[in-house]
């Protein structure tokens, strides 16, 4: 058992050690391609050669999966990199797809296909550019082309970057393509099999056998594309309550951290105040002691980050903020001294608590002055009296420009990470479920029951296919094998017994003919020559293209067996009409003209104990009608033309020939030219000249039937 165990991990790991090999060396060629281009400086990129190899020969999984990691990789230095990753999954999507379709067979096709990968590579990861940094020409391989075409008249940043991005990438991506086919060219045909990591769980399909599985077409929607709307809404589910969180915790994160940065500052400009001092600051502004200097300083705080709009000291009393110090911004001139300012609306709320000199939470508000996070801190004097507030305004604006950045870093994450996924978990799908399922229907479709081989064809199809999935459904197949086993031996045990059934009958059929013959000593083999000729008749229409809306091989079969059954009602005629030696009266001829409603009602009897049969549908048609006309002359209803059914109208013609050409009991028989002029001759009267003519178009197969007879 030991040594089984470690077999089959060995097989395995040599099954798959070709997978991580071709992955390996795809990475390895991105990253090799990619630094060489760094390494002397061309304008260019070449980090998906490796993943458009991988694409060609191995499909959109390994393709998906080398470009994913080279951007991991290159993310471990450069973490901006991550953020292109569904890019590279993307052509390697395209890439797989215009390798199946054989675009790279057509030179057209090729261009085409370039030009869709630069609009892709340099289009999409041009606009992620300016979603994750804002409009700029920025320091990349494209930055200086971008200057130029702005220069020369396009006075678009934005567009001017995205043009000489979809630029450079196009001779990237054609360095790329060829380079991928020149590579192709170089690979023997023999060994290209060995990257189609199809992970087959069932015996390999043909090159027909796979196009007919995926050509299988669902009642509405296939599992497949259930599959991936189940696996998209989860993961979107997912990412928009990851989203959501993260959002969250980063807002709260950098409000935070703005708070803190906001208490610092006043902080600073608590320690450079003199609190006793400050009503003398108030009244004598620039003329009280130190005044200038506090105020440069807090200026100097103010200057010291971009993200402080405004720094000031306030007196807060019942007529409105009393400035101490407001210091000029390059936008809004400072208050002086003293100056009288009004509440904000946005404070009305915490007003009380400042006119008590209480300290108050940060506010965040967006008024005339933008949108700021304000830090009021209030400065006590010696005595403990709230003298001011120090106020410090943070502009959220960089706040937002975070906020928007980090959505985009999160959905560009997400978008290469879900696409990935999304490919792994529809390329299992596909070979470990949907290919057995639809090969499984496929094959069962081959299945013709009434016919023996092509049972045993379609048996052993279904049997080759060897699905071992090791999951469910590869016992499903193994309980549909044996169903379909067992089924087909009991079909074919059903076809046997209707064999002998059929056999039965149709020697029924003969015998109750026999019944009828030896009454009649001079008929002979009649009903069996009628038969034969009905079959030549029949052949010949359908030959000939005529009435095959109603020949169907149900049709021939029934009236071909059905046809000895024509003078069954012969059995009601006295022997003495039926073998006098000469004519008959003409009270004799109207009593043997009943045998063909004799003959109907016998059959009907019989049809009655059967349930929808056709066979003696007819059977009833041929006793009844065999001697209409087609000019309604004939008996017993003097039907004409197509109101005769189409078995009788065909029985006509034999009865008459094998009459003619049959010896009887008052004449010697014809022979065939004479008796094929007659029915020439009866043309447009007596028959229907269509089963007339094909009769005679059939003289070659009529004389083998009589032949055969007179040699008996």
């Amino acid at each position: 058992m030991q040594y089984q165990t470690d077999h089959m991990q060995k097989s395995r790991w040599k099954k798959y050690m070709p997978i991580f090999l071709f992955l390996a060396v795809g990475l390895l060629v991105n990253l090799f391609f990619s630094k060489l281009a760094i390494y002397f400086n061309w304008p260019l990129y070449l980090d998906n050669i490796g993943t458009l190899l991988g694409a060609t020969l191995g499909g959109p999984v390994p393709g998906a999966v080398i470009g994913y990691m080279t951007n991991i990789i290159n993310g471990v230095k450069d973490t901006d990199t991550l953020y292109y990753g569904a890019i590279s999954i993307l052509i390697a999507a395209m890439g797989s797809w215009f390798y199946r379709k054989e675009w790279f067979r057509s030179v057209l096709k090729t261009i085409l296909a370039i030009v869709l990968l630069a609009v892709v590579g340099g289009g999409l990861g041009s606009v992620l550019t300016w979603l994750l940094y804002g409009q700029g020409f920025g320091t990349g391989i494209s930055a200086p082309f971008a200057h130029w075409l702005y220069d020369s008249g396009i006075n678009s940043i934005f567009w001017a970057q995205l043009l000489a991005d979809m630029a450079i990438d196009l001779v990237d991506k054609a360095i790329v393509v060829v380079s991928v086919l020149l590579i192709l060219k170089i690979v023997p045909k023999k060994f290209k099999s060995w990257f189609d990591f199809s992970i087959w769980y069932q015996r390999p399909l043909t090159r027909e056998e796979r196009k007919a599985v995926r050509k299988t077409k669902s009642r509405q929607l296939s599992l497949r594309y259930k599959v991936m709307f189940v696996f998209s809404a989860a993961m979107i589910f997912i990412a928009a309550v990851t989203a959501r969180i993260s959002f969250r915790l980063f807002y709260n994160a950098t409000i935070e951290g703005e708070i803190k940065m906001g208490y610092g500052v006043a902080n600073v400009v608590e320690r450079m105040l003199n609190p006793d001092r400050i009503d003398d600051y108030i009244t004598l502004g620039e003329d009280a002691p130190d005044y200038t200097s506090v105020e440069k300083n807090i200026e100097y705080v103010l200057y010291s980050s971009p993200d402080i709009s405004f720094i000031y000291v306030y007196q807060i009393r019942e007529d409105g903020c009393h400035v101490v110090f407001d210091p000029d911004t390059p936008d809004t001139p400072g208050g002086n001294p003293g100056e009288v300012i009004p509440f904000e609306e946005g404070f009305e709320d915490v007003l009380p608590d400042l006119l008590a000199g209480k300290a108050i939470e940060p506010i965040i508000s967006n008024d005339s002055f933008g949108w700021l996070l304000t830090i009021y801190q209030p400065i006590y004097d010696s005595e403990g009296n709230c003298k001011c507030y120090v106020g410090v305004d943070i502009s959220m604006q960089r706040l937002a420009d975070n906020q928007r950045v980090f959505i985009v870093k999160v959905m560009a994450l997400f978008a290469g990470f879900f696409m990935l996924l999304l490919i792994i978990g529809l390329w299992l799908t596909e070979y470990s479920l949907i290919m057995p399922i639809n090969s499984m229907a496929v094959t069962s479709s081959l299945f013709a029951f009434n016919d023996a081989s092509s049972r045993k064809v379609g048996l052993a199809a279904l049997k080759s296919l060897d699905i071992r999935t090791g999951d469910e459904l590869e016992n499903l197949y193994h309980a549909f094998s044996k169903t379909s086993d067992d089924m087909m031996k009991y079909v074919a045990d059903v076809q046997e017994k209707n064999d002998t059934i059929s056999r039965m009958q149709n020697n029924l059929i003969l015998v109750l003919a026999d019944i009828v013959e030896s009454r009649d000593e001079y008929t002979g083999n009649h009903v069996r020559n009628t038969a034969e000729y009905a079959m030549i008749v029949m052949k010949q229409l359908v030959k000939e293209g005529i009435y095959t809306d109603m020949l169907t091989d149900d049709f021939i079969e029934d009236v071909y067996h059905s046809a000895p059954l024509h003078d069954l009602g012969k059995i009601k005629i006295p022997d003495a009409i039926l073998n006098k030696p000469g004519r008959l009266t003409p009270e004799e001829f109207e009593e043997m003209k009943s045998h063909s409603m004799a003959g109907k009602e016998i059959i009907a009897h019989a049809a009655d104990a059967v349930a929808e049969s056709t066979y003696l549908d007819e059977a009833q048609n041929l006793a009844a009608y065999h001697h209409e006309k087609w000019n309604g002359t004939g008996y017993p209803s003097g039907l004409s033309g197509e109101e005769i059914p189409l078995s009788a109208r065909i029985m006509a013609v034999a009865d008459v020939f094998d009459a003619l050409v049959s010896k009887r009991s008052y004449k010697e028989g014809f022979p065939v030219e004479k008796a094929m002029d007659i029915i020439r001759e009866g043309i447009g009267t007596h028959f229907d000249p269509y089963i007339a003519q094909a009769f005679l178009d059939a003289e070659d197969e009529v004389r083998k039937v009589v032949e055969m007879q007179k040699n008996k």
